[in-house]
């Protein structure tokens, strides 16, 4: 069992909030993190994939109310988004009852669903939580690289070996490419969307090229860009924005595009074992997906995250905005003693960033000059914690 840090988020907001959404990519644990909040509370858990538990709200009025003293759990809620529009009566009726907080935990992993019905009906009634899959900061220090070839999905994380955990995401991706992904409206057969996907891991972390992949898969680009926009929305992939201010310079516009989990990656491309993934080719940029992964993870609500190339070379793997107004640059490196290029000196000499640090394979953090850093994955982890 692993200790979610999300876990405590949940409880907090639910101390203040009637509602909060959980929302995450399956098989990430939010069932099991929804559960253990039910556990403590007595609460219900209802689940919308279950013809039984559909059939318990087809008045979901009735139902619900009269069970207001518990916390409800609806698990999927993205299935049934006429719902949302019932629980802001129950909600607001409910406050004349005294029941402020803590009505309902709300589990969804399509993004932009439920995004749009929630805000539309139950404004200023919800909070939001991302489940994002295992960090670092969740697991002992030594299973870092068992963490990187993996990926962060409990079952695959925790297998008892390797082979066992590569098993479990063939299933994984099986079931998003068969079922998942079709029932949010692809029309793309199985085997075509197993080819973007398995393209997608080839060109992970670089720049989005649509004429080529569109190309290459043989659909139009309108169509491509649509299920590049239901990858995102599904929180299975990354579309990292370069950075906009104007600085005077020729800079990259096209995003680059990493699929968030890197065991995904390296399942896609038949990767089982951390021998062959440091002797592989993609194993640069599925370190730097990793490490943008789990820092994200840990950065305050609303951060804001870009990269940024100019044609001339200069390029930071990951600038992070934060709401105060601060800017960090991020340099990501595997190796122990980092080489930075001329580039590097040249983007943070244009982006002017508040701190800057190099983010590498060891366990130490100490000053390369005196603005800036290298430093450890945990210990920016931390960092970026200590902002929330």
């Amino acid at each position: 069992m692993i200790e979610r840090k999300a876990l405590d988020e949940i409880k907090r907001l639910l101390v203040n909030f009637p509602a909060v959404v959980l929302l995450g990519p399956r098989q990430v644990g939010k069932t099991t993190l929804a559960k253990s909040c039910a556990s403590e509370v007595s609460g219900i858990y209802l689940d919308l994939e279950s013809r039984r538990d559909q059939l318990r709200l087809s008045d979901p009025e009735d139902y619900l109310s009269r069970r207001e003293d518990k916390l409800i759990i609806l698990d999927e809620i993205q299935i049934l988004p006429e719902l949302f529009s019932s629980l802001r009566g129950l909600i607001d009726e409910g406050k004349s009852r005294g029941f402020l907080a803590g009505r309902f935990l709300l589990l969804g992993s399509a993004s932009l669903e439920l995004i749009q019905h929630s805000s539309e009906t139950l404004a200023g009634r919800i909070a939001y939580v991302e489940l994002s899959p295992v960090t670092f900061q969740e697991i002992p220090p030594n299973d870092l690289d068992r963490l990187w070839l993996r990926g962060g999905f409990p079952q695959s994380f925790l297998a008892e070996n390797d082979a066992a955990s590569s098993e479990f995401r063939d299933f994984l991706i099986r079931s998003y490419l068969e079922r998942d992904v079709p029932l949010h409206g692809s029309r793309l057969s199985a085997s075509k969307l197993r080819n973007l996907w398995t393209m997608l891991a080839h060109s992970h972390g670089g720049l989005a090229n649509i004429a080529t992949l569109s190309r290459s898969l043989e659909i139009d680009s309108r169509t491509l860009n649509a299920h590049l926009d239901l990858l995102e929305n599904m929180f299975l992939l990354r579309k990292l924005r370069p950075w906009h201010t104007n600085t005077g310079k020729r800079i990259v516009k096209s995003p680059k595009l990493y699929i968030r989990d890197s065991g995904l990656v390296h399942e896609l491309l038949g990767i089982s074992e951390i021998e062959r993934l440091l002797g592989h080719p993609i194993a640069g940029n599925s370190w730097e997906g990793f490490v943008i992964e789990n820092l994200l993870a840990c950065a305050p609500p609303r951060t804001e995250a870009y990269f940024y190339r100019t044609s001339a070379g200069a390029e930071i793997d990951l600038i992070l905005k934060f709401r105060n107004g601060e800017s960090w640059c991020i340099e990501i490196k595997r190796g122990l003693s980092p080489v930075l290029s001329a580039g590097f000196y040249t983007a943070v000499a244009d982006i002017k960033p508040t701190k800057t640090f190099i983010v590498y394979g060891g366990d130490d953090r100490f000053l390369l000059k005196p603005s800036i850093e290298v430093i450890s994955i945990s210990h920016l982890q931390n960092e970026l914690s200590s902002l929330a």
